[in-house]
């Protein structure tokens, strides 16, 4: 009986050591070191989080922010271009080594994904044409009154909480086909995070944002759940580019000023 526990407990300790043999095999820090590439999925159409200005170049806050890590980890950077609703299962499937974009960690969310520290907080508010009635977030959450929306966002979740009465109308494409809508006037408002709406104001004078905000949240990166290693590495990279004042020059540029806009305009889709 002592040789069969004995032989278990070898076994045990083989298994435990072939696991974490694996484990470390599979840490895709060390395959972004060996393969000397950073794999990073953004949204195809975001500004000003992620976009495409009219010189063809990718860019935004996410976009500068990435390409900073991978000159900092000496790797090149490979952008993997997706639909917002395309994010999720390019990290999940492994075609992306994590996802760059203003995404909120909601509980639904962590279920499938390892969210990072939060790089900023964000409100997301309702804009409408100056010619409406609307002052106030709320009068636009009324029968009668269309909002749109970016598909699959958050902010589906939000107006459906917030706004229950209003008709809640889903957009692919990004903040700009939202934006397109309002403008079109296939929808009487449309809701976004705050930096987005802002830069609307620039491309659409007839505009406006309405007082208040229905809601506010923090924004992440994310990766593969398994990836605790990646997740520690960019936690400590936010920790280290908000004390040397980097993190605070890209979103003063990016997010909280419209500068990017009238300096840069995205390819019209």
């Amino acid at each position: 009986m002592k040789k069969i526990a004995k032989l278990l407990v070898l076994g045990l300790c083989a298994l435990g050591l072939s696991a974490f043999a694996q484990s470390a095999s599979a840490d895709v820090v060390n395959d972004i070191v060996k393969r000397g590439e950073l794999r990073v999925a953004v949204q195809t159409q975001g500004p000003p989080v992620s976009y495409v200005d009219t010189k063809g170049n990718r860019t935004g806050f996410a976009v500068e922010l990435v390409q900073m890590m991978a000159d900092d980890i000496g790797v090149k950077l490979k952008l993997l271009d997706y639909d917002w609703k395309g994010l999720i299962p390019a990290v999940t499937s492994g075609k992306a080594d994590f996802l760059a974009a203003d995404m909120t960690p909601k509980a639904t969310r962590a279920l499938v994904l390892n969210f990072t520290r939060p790089y900023m907080y964000s409100r997301n508010v309702i804009y409408s044409k100056k010619s409406a009635s609307f002052v106030n977030w709320q009068d636009a959450c009324v029968k009668g009154v269309s909002i749109a929306v970016v598909q699959g966002s958050s902010n589906v979740g939000v107006l459906k909480a917030k706004c229950p009465q209003a008709n809640i109308k889903e957009f692919a494409g990004g903040g700009p086909a939202v934006a397109q809508a309002v403008a079109a006037g296939r929808a009487d408002a449309g809701i976004n995070d705050e930096a987005s709406a802002k830069g609307y104001m620039v491309e659409y004078p007839e505009f406006k944002i309405l007082q208040g905000a229905p809601d506010r949240g923090p924004l992440s990166f994310a990766t593969r759940p398994e990836e605790t290693h990646l997740l520690t590495w960019m936690n400590n990279y936010i920790m280290l580019i908000e004390a040397d004042g980097r993190l605070d020059k890209l979103k003063n540029y990016w997010m909280f000023s419209t500068a990017w806009k009238t300096e840069q305009t995205p390819v019209p889709k």
